[in-house]
Order: structure tokens, then C-alpha cells, then sequence
């Protein structure tokens, strides 16, 4: 089980660490660091201080499951194609450091009123050439169901291009189902042979006339979220997120069918607090998750 640093965006690398053990998980998923979402400039992994951190992780008995990035490859300039895979390669350099093993990537978005094979086709170039090289130092590269891959269907056509065995899919499992109506079942019927992590989250249903009222100070940092999330990922997309089980998403039959067709990857917490500020703090929110993801684990396997 692991948490994802998005939910917890202003807390230190220390933080990250003891506040994850003492929550009862046993490793974090690192997409950012005080809301840095660029892993490449921090501190804590440059020379010598990445020594450091290894040594703390270890002595800890935590473990970074793998690092999300904001790679993505849906853009057709070269320049910018070349400069994604760059950021890739050095994510997976770090990754392999950290002993975690994955590196997150995006599709992301399908450009509309344009011929959709050939974009599929660039996409998965991309993630087979990021993927050849991640398979060199033994890390995956997971693309998650985010922006138009949140649809099975789409993921489904873009994996079926790709033929590097160190790509796979990250699947987040609130995303198909709230955004497009999947059910949980032909999500998983669709994307269990690639599937290699999990994010876990839960939301509610808020028609627009029963949203709640917020003032104008949390409404401006709630538009200046969404407008760093679109630069970071341009399919972003707005849920109202609920605490985990106080929602409507359908934890126990997700967690029966991976467990019943063998996953055996990590189930990670990802609270969007850094994208909506507006919603509980990760001191609540990740302390919570730890609790009530074990009780689902053992009314499902008992």
C-alpha cells in the first residue's frame, strides 16, 4: 500500500517518510515534493544528497514504489518529442536509484476532427522508445487512464500498438468509471494483461446547483490548481472527491476482481489535494486511506 505525494503537496521529504510509517503504509508513489513537480530539480536528488535519502528510506523500512512524471507524448514537434523522452530517460535513472519500479507517463489527449491511427501511432512510438531504454535499467513505464486514455477502448488500441514488454498501464481505477460510466468489470476485462499499479481514489455524484459555496480566496486558489494541473497534464479533469469510503466508487468489487485474477502490484492512495485545495488535508486524508483500504482488505480475502 502507498500514497502518492500529490495529496500531500507542501510536505518535506522527511515528512513524506514518517508520516507514511507512521500511517501504516509501506512506500509512496513520488510525483512531487513542495509542489515541485519537476522530480529532476530537487535537492534531495542530486549528489550527494540522493546518498542520503537512500540511506533513509532503507533505514525506515519505506520504499519508493515508483515516480510519476508529467511525460507525456501526445505533442508532434520533434524538439518537443525529444525533450520528453530526455526528462523519461532521467526519470528512469532515478527510479532505478531510488529502487522503485516504474516511471508515470501520460498519452494524453487526442486531438478531435483529426484522423486518430496516425496520433495513436506517434504516442506509442514514444512509449516504445522510452520503454527500450527503461527496460535497459529494469524500470517500467506505466501509462496511466488520464485524458482520453481514460476510455479502455482508446488504451486498449494504443497498447495493442506498442510491443516493448517494459511498457505498461497504470491504472486509475476511479477514472474510466466516473468519467465515461465503465464499470469496473469491463475496465479490468480490458486492461488486466498490462496493468502493473493502481491508483485508488473515491468521489461523489454533485449535481452543479448543489455545489458548495467557497470564498473567493479558496475559489482563485482552486482556479490557479486546475490551471497548473492542465500544464502539467492536459487531460485533467474535475471529480468532487470524497474521503475514501464516503463516496459512490466501488471499492470492494475492484479490489475482488484484481485480487481474484492475481495483481500483485501496490494499491496507491491519490488524493488530487495539490489540484483541489479545496478538499481535506492529507493529514486526514492519506492517515485515513491507510485504515479503511486495510478493513476492505480483510472483509475481501477472509
Amino acid at each position: 500500500m502507498a500514497f502518492s505525494t500529490l495529496g500531500c503537496p507542501d510536505w518535506s521529504f522527511d515528512e513524506i517518510v514518517s508520516r507514511g510509517v507512521e500511517y501504516g503504509y509501506d512506500g509512496v508513489e513520488i510525483r512531487l515534493i513542495e509542489r515541485e513537480t519537476d522530480l529532476l530539480k530537487r535537492p534531495e536528488f542530486r549528489a550527494p544528497e540522493l546518498a542520503v535519502r537512500k540511506r533513509q528510506l532503507a533505514d525506515a523500512g519505506f520504499r519508493v514504489c515508483g515516480l510519476s512524471s508529467s511525460v507525456r507524448f501526445e505533442e508532434t514537434e520533434r524538439s518537443v518529442r525529444e525533450a520528453q523522452l530526455a526528462a523519461g530517460r532521467a526519470y528512469c535513472d532515478l527510479a532505478c536509484e531510488l529502487g522503485a519500479s516504474f516511471v508515470r507517463v501520460f498519452g494524453d489527449m487526442i486531438r478531435p476532427n483529426e484522423n486518430e491511427a496516425p496520433q495513436l501511432d506517434w504516442i506509442a512510438s514514444g512509449l516504445q522508445a522510452l520503454g527500450e531504454y527503461a527496460g535497459t535499467v529494469g524500470i517500467d513505464i506505466l501509462i496511466e487512464t488520464h485524458g482520453d486514455f481514460c476510455r479502455s477502448g482508446k488504451m486498449v488500441a494504443l497498447m495493442n500498438r506498442v510491443t516493448c514488454p517494459a511498457v505498461g498501464v497504470l491504472w486509475d481505477t476511479h477514472h474510466p468509471w466516473r468519467f465515461h460510466g465503465e464499470s469496473i468489470a469491463d475496465t479490468w476485462q480490458a486492461l488486466k494483461r498490462w496493468t502493473r499499479h493502481t491508483h485508488w481514489k473515491d468521489s461523489v455524484t454533485r449535481p452543479a446547483h448543489l455545489q458548495e459555496a467557497v470564498s473567493s480566496e479558496v475559489a482563485a486558489q482552486m482556479e490557479e490548481a486546475a490551471r497548473l494541473a492542465h500544464a502539467t497534464n492536459t487531460g485533467h479533469q474535475h471529480a468532487d472527491y470524497a474521503l475514501f469510503g464516503g463516496g459512490e466508487f466501488p471499492a470492494r468489487e475492484c479490489l475482488q476482481r484484481l485480487l481474484a485474477d492475481g495483481y500483485s502490484g501496490w494499491f496507491s492512495l491519490e488524493w488530487e489535494k495539490m489540484w483541489h485545495p479545496q478538499i481535506e488535508v492529507p493529514e486526514v486524508a492519506v492517515r485515513l486511506f491507510s485504515q479503511k483500504f486495510r478493513e476492505l482488505w480483510d472483509t475481501v480475502t477472509k
